[in-house]
């Protein structure tokens, strides 16, 4: 159950413009999320904003994207985050089956993914679970991305290490339709 009450767009007519900006970025579904941030109005409209940046306005391809997301929600224990990125995204941008179940282990069965997903899940680990990250772990993640690259990667990290605290502190609930709340 969540901490805070979930805006009931028809209860509050003053909110339709951002109501209407936010569903249509989300295909047309006002998610649990930003049911909760409509509480604040601005901090919601900066959300989206930033999130539709950081998730769809970058150069990172789709794999690395959906790697990072889903485990930096493998980390911090919101499996319907990483349910729903796997479902819908994780597939659609060519990872495979196997590299998804094998995800929250994935050291274990590093064969299954390449040097370069290697060097981009430990970059995870890294910055999640130790927040300072080693030269190393940064070195290794250089030797296949750029520094844009570098810089869109952990802005996403940082972004969904956010993103699944405020899910968790505040108890905000999948839709249950779906159980997707990204």
């Amino acid at each position: 159950m969540a901490r805070v009450s979930l805006i009931d767009e028809q209860d509050h007519p003053e909110l339709s413009d951002l109501i209407t900006r936010i569903s249509g970025a989300r295909g047309g579904r006002l998610l649990n999320i930003y049911r909760m941030m409509l509480h604040s109005p601005p901090v919601a409209g900066a959300w989206l904003d930033f999130n539709s940046a950081v998730r769809f306005q970058t150069e990172l391809d789709g794999q690395t994207r959906e790697l990072a997301v889903m485990r930096v929600a493998m980390l911090n224990g919101v499996d319907y985050i990483v349910r729903a990125h796997a479902a819908v995204y994780a597939i659609k941008e060519g990872l495979s089956a196997a590299q998804v179940d094998a995800l929250a282990d994935w050291r274990a069965a590093s064969l299954l993914f390449s040097e370069k997903q290697r060097a981009l899940l430990a970059y995870v680990d890294a910055m999640t679970r130790d927040i300072d990250v080693p030269d190393e772990v940064f070195d290794a993640l250089r030797r296949h991305y750029s520094e844009r690259e570098a810089v869109e990667i952990t802005v996403l990290i940082g972004a969904y290490n956010m993103h699944t605290r405020v899910l968790k502190a505040l108890k905000i609930d999948p839709e249950p339709e779906t159980g997707k709340n990204t």
